[in-house]
């Protein structure tokens, strides 16, 4: 078995990589077809007109998550829990304890779905101001979505697709992006994911490893420790470390990289005066040492 902080070989059998010829007793095929057209449901449409006018009313530092689509880009609508509500200092968008993807609405089970409805009605009733300020919207269905139990495909479809599911804004990188450009919300672990948009800006969460696959990496202590020690967090499944973070999320260890691993040296290249071979240290000259609970 491997170590934890080793790297361990390819946990791939040759067989089953890229050109090789599966070769098991009992073959399997996976076959890559077009989807279904998906059309839009007048809930969805419904839903994105109210969420397109409740961002036009939201200050760039209020939207939740990154900056605005920039040049040709647009809003992508994100089926993943958005609960939506008005307070005193404006709009403000809740995750519900889970979203349902488009897809996973045909596996889901409408009492289940129901408990979804109930938890966010009892959310959205708590500021007052909602309920009125999306009827002025024009999304006057609110109400009945949050007080209609949901006991058939009619009412998951209808909840999947309303503001209070599906209305999650990002930009197409953080929505579906894949590394090494922008990591999407689909494509990497949202625990991981998530920490996209709490961060220090000059710590860099995605980092290239030494087998070419991109991994996330995380401090070991808080911003100006000098510790340069990174955990490594997470790793696709084809990564040479993917079976060394397994064996040690297994064992309720940490995979932890030296200060001067290349992940390291990437995590930490903003904080660390150029040239340096050791991500250890104190932060270069003009960084500010930040509160104490940051990243570094």
């Amino acid at each position: 078995m491997a170590r934890a902080g080793s790297l361990a070989s390819s946990p791939i059998p040759d067989s089953l990589k890229p050109g090789g010829i599966e070769s098991e007793n009992h073959p399997w095929k996976i076959r890559l077809v077009e989807h279904p057209k998906r059309f839009e449901s007048s809930f969805f449409r419904a839903a994105k007109k109210a969420a397109h006018k409740i961002l036009d009313e939201i200050s760039d530092t209020d939207l939740p998550y990154g900056s605005r689509p920039a040049g040709s880009e647009h809003w992508e609508m994100h089926h993943g829990g958005s609960l939506w509500v008005k307070g005193a200092g404006g709009w403000r968008m809740y995750r519900a304890r889970v979203g349902i993807e488009w897809s996973m609405q045909f596996c889901a089970e409408p009492v289940k779905v129901d408990r979804l409805r109930q938890e966010a009605a009892e959310l959205i009733d708590a500021f007052a101001l909602t309920l009125p300020a999306l009827a002025e919207l024009g999304y006057e269905e609110a109400d009945a979505l949050l007080r209609t139990p949901i006991k058939d495909a009619d009412g998951v479809e209808a909840w999947t697709d309303s503001l209070f599911n599906a209305c999650v804004p990002m930009t197409h990188g953080n929505h579906q992006g894949i590394l090494p450009k922008v990591p999407g919300e689909h494509h990497y672990p949202w625990p991981v994911k998530g920490a996209d948009f709490v961060r220090y800006d000059d710590f860099q969460l995605w980092v290239t490893l030494p087998d070419g696959t991109h991994g996330a990496v995380a401090p070991v202590d808080r911003r100006g420790s000098g510790d340069g020690h990174v955990r490594l967090v997470h790793v696709p499944e084809g990564s040479r470390a993917a079976e060394t973070l397994a064996e040690a999320q297994e064992q309720g260890l940490m995979a932890v990289l030296p200060p001067n691993s290349s992940a390291a040296l990437q995590a930490f290249a903003e904080q660390i005066d150029p040239g340096r071979r050791s991500a250890a240290g104190p932060l270069a000259a003009g960084r500010p040492r930040g509160n104490g609970r940051g990243s570094r």
